[in-house]
């Protein structure tokens, strides 16, 4: 219980970093919240996925339905330049 709510608030916090904003970036938050618990949890340890290749696969997922969407992210905070 007390790892989940670690995971919990990291993720929170990761989410900070990924304003709110329009359908697409909200979705953006939603799947980032999803990918970024599992990659945190027991199953996700395998992976060994950073914030940053979660960040990148979100994009990739919500992107399908939202081409030309300019999504927003703090790019220094997750590291891509």
């Amino acid at each position: 219980m007390e790892k989940l709510k670690s995971m919990r608030a990291q993720v929170k916090a990761e989410l900070e970093h990924i304003p709110p904003g329009e359908l697409p970036q909200n979705e953006l938050r939603q799947v980032y919240w999803i990918l970024r618990m599992h990659s945190l949890g027991k199953k996700g340890k395998d992976l060994q996925e950073s914030k940053k290749d979660v960040l990148k696969k979100s994009i990739e997922n919500v992107s399908k339905d939202h081409r030309n969407f300019e999504f927003r992210y703090d790019k220094a905070y997750f590291n891509d330049q």
